[in-house]
């Protein structure tokens, strides 16, 4: 006997051997199968989708779940394009009661709304003495108040209390860590969010080092919600490839640095598992940071690495010796080229062909590195919807010649590059399906078009998020499609993106999502 069985729906399966089925068969939280192999069996429940559609459930391949929570519940300056309305959030966020010596946090900063950044001399008289930090959206800066400057060594370098990259990692350090209960309420949180716009799996982006960890013991917060029930999707971590530390493992095992225990890559089950190793090389372009070979538009200004670039390359190549699936964050192709040219000489002294290297954002990529990335069989996980907010900004700053290779589709898919979906929550909106959108019609909110020789089909651009995301986090045996004996993770949508108008494919209702086959989420009842 079924558990569910699903009938009268449109369930686009993303498994071609039965691409479009009508029921869905469920036992014990696996698809056993479509159509005539499940139409006459028993169920203890049959849902009746009067036409609705059914997807796999969306993977989102880079996420910040713990920021993302953390930043609904601070203090926030985003949409205000005054100076005076910012130091006034500043003025009464100082004022509400928290614990002694607490630091001050803000979120939703973003200098380009205000025209210039903020200071710390503007801060210093609205802070009452406290600790403020203001955190860039692009989670690539920060500025903070002289309380906070005065912690500091002096060769950390700010311009007024703005500090960027691995500046702004000193003053985090100041500010961590966070307890395992904090980050788990706002892991929950964000994990609830991204259930409701049709996630059921999730790459966490970087834990316990770089520029966003939050503990030195921040898997411990994930474990917390699993054991109290409490984690509502699926969750692959990403260490930070700071947390890797001489092992002194055996001089066969060629393993010059890794995590306690050798630790790598796979362990785990279907809930909570360990996922590739987060390595920054670069910034980003909100905060002009991402390393270009070219200035930006404009200015003299080609961003910057995260670090001496053989201490960069050294690191991605030990991590791919140590058995890691790496997953590289490039914005600017001067940090792809890094990228490339290390996993080219890791390729070579340990030959791993089926290793998925990642390249996280790829965000500027010439025409002569796409042959590159294929050769090297890595994925792309690209963020649309960057481009979908932010596209007029980046357009300008990256000028006309430039402009077509940023966040690509087209260029990536034709070159047989995995192309993998994802948001980089909170940085921008986590919906899938308005990513979609942006993929097809390649124009910002404003309506600008931006590379659209890039765009791409509707069903390629849900591949991105469903099976090139199961492949992206080695989860392809068991998610990505509908198919025999896969997980049972789907979302149920008030129409099917393929058969709507293009403009209405970001709006169509997520009516519920269901992982193991069970309800996990419910929009308006069908």
């Amino acid at each position: 006997m079924l558990c569910t069985r699903l009938t009268n729906a449109r369930v686009l399966t993303m498994d071609p051997d039965h691409p479009v089925a009508h029921d869905l068969g469920v036992w014990r939280g696996r698809v056993v199968g479509v159509d005539e192999a499940v139409t006459s069996l028993p169920a203890r429940e049959v849902i009746d989708l009067q036409g609705a559609t059914v997807l796999p459930g969306f993977i989102d391949s880079h996420v910040h779940l713990a920021w993302t929570g953390l930043k609904a519940s601070s203090p926030s300056l985003a949409g205000l394009e005054r100076v005076e309305d910012a130091l006034a959030v500043v003025r009464e966020a100082v004022t509400r009661p928290s614990a002694p010596g607490a630091w001050v946090h803000i979120g939703g900063y973003d200098q380009r709304a205000l025209g210039r950044h903020l200071t710390a001399a503007e801060l210093d008289p609205v802070s009452d003495g406290r600790r403020v930090f203001l955190m860039h959206d692009s989670g690539h800066a920060c500025v903070v108040n002289s309380a906070v400057l005065d912690q500091l060594p002096a060769d950390i370098p700010h311009e007024d209390g703005l500090l960027v990259e691995s500046a702004m990692g000193a003053v985090r350090r100041l500010r961590l860590p966070y307890a395992q209960e904090e980050l788990a309420d706002a892991i929950e949180y964000a994990g609830r969010a991204c259930l409701a716009e049709g996630i059921t799996a999730a790459a966490e982006a970087g834990i316990g080092g770089g520029l966003l960890g939050h503990s030195p013991v921040e898997l411990g917060a994930y474990q917390l919600l699993r054991d109290q029930g409490r984690l509502p999707l699926r969750v692959q971590l990403m260490p930070g490839a700071d947390t890797l530390r001489p092992v002194g493992a055996h001089e066969r095992d060629g393993i010059p640095r890794g995590l306690d225990l050798g630790l790598r890559t796979g362990f785990g089950d279907d809930w909570l598992s360990v996922g590739a190793l987060k390595i920054y090389t670069d910034g980003g372009m909100m905060a002009r940071t991402a390393a270009l070979t070219a200035p930006y538009e404009g200015t003299e200004g080609t961003g910057q690495l995260q670090d001496d670039p053989e201490r960069l390359a050294s690191l991605i190549v030990d991590g791919h010796l140590a058995g890691w699936q790496l997953a590289v964050h490039a914005i600017g192709d001067r940090a792809a080229d890094l990228a490339l040219d290390a996993l080219e000489h890791a390729q070579t002294l340990r030959p791993r062909p089926d290793a998925r290297h990642r390249i996280e954002h790829a965000g500027l990529i010439r025409p002569d590195q796409l042959p590159r990335f294929a050769r090297l069989g890595l994925s792309a996980v690209v963020q649309p919807n960057f481009l979908r907010y932010f596209g007029d900004d980046y357009a300008t700053i990256m000028g006309p010649h430039r402009a077509p290779w940023m966040y690509r589709g087209r260029g990536f898919l034709d070159h047989g590059i995995t192309l993998v979906g994802s948001s980089d929550r909170p940085v921008t909106d986590g919906s899938p399906l308005r990513a979609v959108q942006f993929m097809v019609e390649r124009a910002s909110t404003s309506g600008r078009s931006i590379g659209p020789d890039e765009s791409i089909t509707v069903d390629e651009a849900l591949r991105a998020y469903t099976v090139a995301g199961a492949y992206a986090c080695r989860w392809d045996e068991s998610a990505g499609s509908l198919s025999p004996g896969k997980r049972a993770d789907f979302v149920v949508l008030g129409d099917d993106p393929r058969s709507v108008e293009t403009s209405r494919i970001g709006d169509i209702e997520v009516v519920a999502t269901f992982v193991d086959g069970r309800e996990a989420t419910e929009g308006q009842k069908l």
